[in-house]
């Protein structure tokens, strides 16, 4: 998910490795994409959310940099389930962690399968003010659609949780990448807040930590940077 960390970090043991040779299929050629307005950001927030009441507890489902730096106060924070969208690096990152020059790339949802992830409980009662900060980190590029998703919580409990899916008809959808570009992508995309491979890296950790590891990351992370190994 589009990612915002109070500071970008520095770990010797998350380095971009020596550069790969050139990739004929990075740097994509991508459209100029327009921020949305405060007025735009604010109707998408309102349509997602028009069957709120305005008072009640929210579920936000975290599958990405929002379950180890969600960025607002939770009054729950458990592991939960969604099916029909898996995890994937389907979203170019041009500010974040990338650059127009050198895109980086960040987590999104795309149809199929199942994922895992955080399921944070957010309390109505001063709710409206953490979306409107959330709507800005995760919707200004109109990159995701807030989805209300059927999760199913560690503890057996069934919530609708509000998630941001990738949609296919963005500018900044990858479709599926073939590992030469992955690989390229780790070894030179870094943007306002850190690298690529930072990001993922953080992520693997932190689904590991929470007793959730996602398998097909990790081994993405392994075939593509030649010292994942030394953070296992």
């Amino acid at each position: 998910m589009n990612d915002k960390t109070p500071e970008p970090t520095s770990d010797p043991d998350i380095t971009p490795h020596d550069p790969a040779p050139p990739c004929p299929d990075y740097p994509p050629a991508l459209e100029e994409t327009a921020l949305l307005t405060d007025e735009e950001l604010a109707a998408s927030r309102e349509a997602a959310l028009a069957h709120w009441d305005g008072r009640s507890d929210l579920w936000l489902f975290g599958y990405g940099s929002l379950i180890w730096n969600p960025g607002l106060p939770t009054l729950e924070a458990v592991r939960g389930k969604v099916h029909g969208y898996h995890r994937g690096l389907y979203l170019w990152s041009r500010v974040n962690r990338g650059t127009p020059e050198q895109p980086g790339l960040v987590l999104a949802l795309d149809r199929g399968g199942s994922c895992t992830g955080m399921a944070f409980r957010l309390g109505g009662a001063d709710a409206t003010e953490h979306l409107d900060v959330l709507w800005r980190r995760e919707m200004s590029m109109a990159s995701y659609r807030p989805a209300w998703l059927p999760c199913t919580l560690a503890d057996g409990r069934r919530v609708e949780a509000l998630a941001f899916v990738m949609r296919r008809d963005a500018t900044s959808y990858t479709g599926k990448l073939a590992d030469p570009v992955i690989r390229t992508v780790f070894g030179c995309a870094s943007g306002r807040y850190g690298t690529t491979l930072d990001y993922v890296s953080r992520t693997v950790e932190a689904l590991r930590e929470s007793g959730m590891p996602d398998r097909a990351l990790e081994a993405l992370l392994r075939r593509c940077h030649k010292n994942a190994g030394e953070r296992e």
